[in-house]
Order: C-alpha cells, then structure tokens, then sequence
C-alpha cells in the first residue's frame, strides 16, 4: 500500500490509529491472498524452526556436582553468570548489525559452531576462574545468534512480529525445560560414568547439540527477500520484497555508521529500555537460579531439575498467548502492562508464602507473566523505528541495555534459599515494567494526534520531500502502534 493510500484511511477515519499497522493489515485478492498464505507457510516451514535456539545451561550444572567440585561460593557463581552478560552485551551490536553484511545463514550457522565448542570445552574447566573465562566467550559467540527479532522484521508484517517471535523466544523457553528434562536423565545415568560428575556430561551433550543444527542453519536458513533463491518461486520472491518494504525495511539495507547513535535520542527508546531491562532483570536470574530456587522449596537435586521442566512450559505457554493477544488486539502497551502485573503477582506470593507448593505455583506465575516481555518489546520496538540501520542499532542497544541489568539480577540472588531480597527487587522492576508500557502507549497515541493535526503543514509536506528510509518514524505519514 502507497503513501497517499495511508492518507486516505486517515482522511476517511481519522479516528483510526496505528496507519503502519493498516498498512500491513489491508484486505487482499483472493488470488493474492492464496500467494500470501503460501508465502507464509514457507517462511514459518524454513525460518522458525532453524532460529529457535536455547541457551546453554548454567542453572542445572551447578546443581549437578559443579558447585562442590569447582568450589564455588554464591559469588563466584554470580561472576560465572555475569561473565556470559559481559561476552553477549559487548558483541551485541556488531552480532545485530553485521547481519545483512554476513548474511543470517552464515552468521548463525558459524556462531552455533563456536557456542557449541565452546560449551563442549567446558568439560576441562577445573576452577572457577577457567569457568568464568569460559563463560565469556560463551557469551560472546551467542550474542552473535540473538538478532532473531530483527532477522523476522525482514520478513514478516508487523501484525506478524509479536506471534512470529514469541514462538522463538517460547522455544527458548521450551529448550530450557529439555535441559531440564537432559540434565534429570543424566543425573540419574550419568554420574559418576567415565569418572565426570552430571555437569560435565551436561556440558558435553548441550555442546554438541548446535553444532549439529548447525548444518541445517547454514544449509536451509532463508537470507533476506532480496537474495533468497532456494525454494521460493519468483513471484514468491516478489511478494516477499513487496511485504519487507510494506514494513519500511530499506531494500538496500546498507550499514549507515552515522545513524547508529539516533535511537538514544528518542523518548520511546529510553520506555522501551526500561521495560526490557526488566525483562532481562527477571528472566535471567531466573533462568540461572531456578534450579536452586526450586531446591530451596525442599526438592532433590534431581527432582529440581524435573520441576523446572513444569515452570518452563509455563513461560513457553504465556510467551505464545500474551504475543498472539498482542498481534490480534494490536494493544501492544496494555498486552505488556498485564503480563508484568501477573509476574509481579507472582513474585509477591514467592516473598509472603512459606509453602513449598505453592512458592512453585508462585515461580509458575513469574514464568508465565515474564518471558514474554523481551518479545513484546523488541517486536514493538520493530515496529517504532525504520530503516535497516536505526532498527538494528535500536534493538542491539535495548539489548544490551537490559541485559546489563541481567547482571544486577545475577548478583543481588545471592541469599538462598528463599532469595527475598532479589524476589523484592524483580517485583519492583515488574511494577516499572507495567507503568512503562502505560507511559509508553499514552505516549505513541499522543505523537499519532500531533502527527494527524499537523499532517497538511507546511513543515509535514516539507519531510515528505525525504523517504521514510531517510527520516524513519518522523516522517508525517508514518504513525506509531501503541
């Protein structure tokens, strides 16, 4: 859909809010409708299942002999955590926007070889200090297949984003409860074989695993519409493009050095920080401490391991629903500001509950209204800033802004059993979180009146002489999803 076709939604209902999201939202021919359907089929059959990567497993090992064999204190565990943030927040940038110059299939495929390695590696470590360093480049090489929500922003519709990436952040989700499920099995058949404790064993298996998807990755992983052959027809390919450009993807998507700093001038940048650096905050201690957490409500080791499997079908299950409600209702802010209460919920219960049965259906609920965070903001975030430089600074920046509370998350965990003192903190950030996605959302419909009140001024038909590509979001036709 043009411009002046935007214009005449908004002419005709000036009520109507969010004219991107119409624009990827308009009714089509029966025929073209088929095309799309099929189109999308493709993209979901080749894209999602190869980008929807976990992350490797700290929480289990610790709990599987590591601890006592390393001999390591809370602290050294906190560092060993907070050595992967460091790799992931200073290769975040380059790992997102490198993308289009390497190529997705390339870069993905070659950083799950080298996380994979990595991982495996660890079985030598024999201090804290090795772990730590290990750690590290661990991060490093991750931080370089993390650019998933700006790789699906090449593809799909904004209407598309949320659900699109909410079924690869769930299946990180997912991939946490099959380390649980690997790390119960290898705890009970495992330990002690060839003289290694469980965590060795964990390391080995959850090494080895990317690097053998990393064969599919590189062989079938679709690059941009602009230069994918294999197994799209030309008008497939065609109707691709026309949908990427639909959502104010530059087709030539070139690295512009000097439009990397733009998103840190925008208000809407600094909300959506916030509410993802919350997210950070509570899904990565969480994902790290769960293991312990749910020891400390009187589990064995082994039995640990089995209840994370529970809370992490939770999270997968929120991640899908509160995207998919984000996607059908197109209420991006409100979506946010209820899945943060419900975890805030959660974590109020963890601190005021002395029952071990119900701290876990506590622990079910911070799942559940949490993980879904980092999808809802980076695919909102998508969704608010254009071009292929500006869009990928911003995402890679949100990131490495709240994953730098994840190290704040890692270090204030460090009063087990029952952890209050962090648990207090997480609720305090998931209030900020929703009050955030509020702030956010009036925010966005208060630009989108003055954009509509102004959209005949000399100064809006001035910025329309420029391309969207060139202005982003400032553009007098472009208008914010809230």
């Amino acid at each position: 859909m043009n411009q002046q076709h935007v214009q005449e939604l908004e002419d005709i209902n000036p009520s109507r809010k969010d004219a991107d999201i119409e624009l990827n939202d308009n009714e089509l021919e029966p025929g073209t409708e088929r095309l799309e359907r099929r189109v999308k089929w493709k993209l979901d059959l080749f894209i999602l299942p190869l980008i929807s990567l976990g992350r490797t497993d700290l929480g289990n090992a610790k709990i599987s002999g590591m601890e006592e064999e390393l001999n390591l204190s809370p602290a050294a565990y906190s560092l060993a955590a907070n050595c992967f943030v460091i790799g992931y927040i200073l290769f975040q940038l380059p790992g997102t926007l490198l993308l289009r110059i390497i190529g997705p299939q390339w870069q993905f495929g070659g950083a799950m070889i080298m996380w994979g390695m990595l991982t495996a590696v660890s079985v030598k470590v024999t201090s804290a200090a090795q772990l730590q360093g290990m750690r590290l480049t661990i991060g490093a090489a991750e931080a370089f297949v993390q650019g998933s929500v700006f790789y699906l922003s090449f593809w799909y519709t904004y209407r598309e984003l949320a659900t699109r990436g909410s079924i690869v952040h769930a299946c990180n989700a997912l991939a946490g409860a099959f380390n649980g499920l690997i790390a119960y099995g290898i705890s009970k058949n495992l330990e002690g074989h060839n003289d290694w404790h469980a965590w060795r064993w964990i390391f080995l298996i959850e090494g080895l695993i990317p690097i053998g998807a990393s064969v599919l990755v590189m062989a079938f992983l679709p690059g941009t519409p602009q230069t994918v052959r294999f197994g799209f027809k030309k008008e497939e390919i065609d109707f691709a493009v026309q949908r990427s450009i639909n959502s104010h993807n530059d087709p030539e998507g070139k690295l512009e050095m000097k439009k990397i700093y733009l998103p840190l001038m925008d208000v809407h940048f600094w909300l959506m920080a916030v509410m993802a650096s919350a997210g950070q905050f509570c899904t990565s201690s969480l994902s790290n401490f769960l293991p312990s957490i749910i020891r400390g409500f009187g589990y064995s080791t082994v039995n640990s391991q089995l209840m994370t499997v529970l809370v992490y079908t939770c999270a997968f299950v929120g991640v899908l629903l509160f995207a998919r409600i984000a996607d059908r209702t197109n209420a991006r802010g409100f979506t946010l500001a209820v899945s943060s209460s419900i975890s805030a919920i959660g974590y109020a219960l963890l601190i005021g509950l002395t029952n071990d049965k119900a701290r876990l259906a506590a622990t079910c609920l911070v799942a559940f209204g949490a993980y879904p965070h980092i999808v809802l903001v980076l695919s909102w975030m998508a969704m608010s800033i254009t071009g292929y430089t500006k869009r990928g600074a911003a995402i890679a920046m949100i990131n490495m802004i709240s994953t730098a509370f994840a190290i704040a998350g890692n270090t204030i965990y460090s009063d087990p059993p029952f952890y209050k003192k962090g648990n207090a903190a997480a609720l305090g950030f998931e209030v900020l979180c929703a009050v955030s996605a509020i702030t956010t959302s009036l925010y966005f419909r208060r630009q989108n009146v003055i954009k509509r009140r102004e959209k005949y001024s000399e100064r809006a038909n001035g910025l329309r002489m420029k391309t969207i590509y060139e202005i982003g979001d400032k553009h007098p036709d472009f208008f914010y999803t809230s």
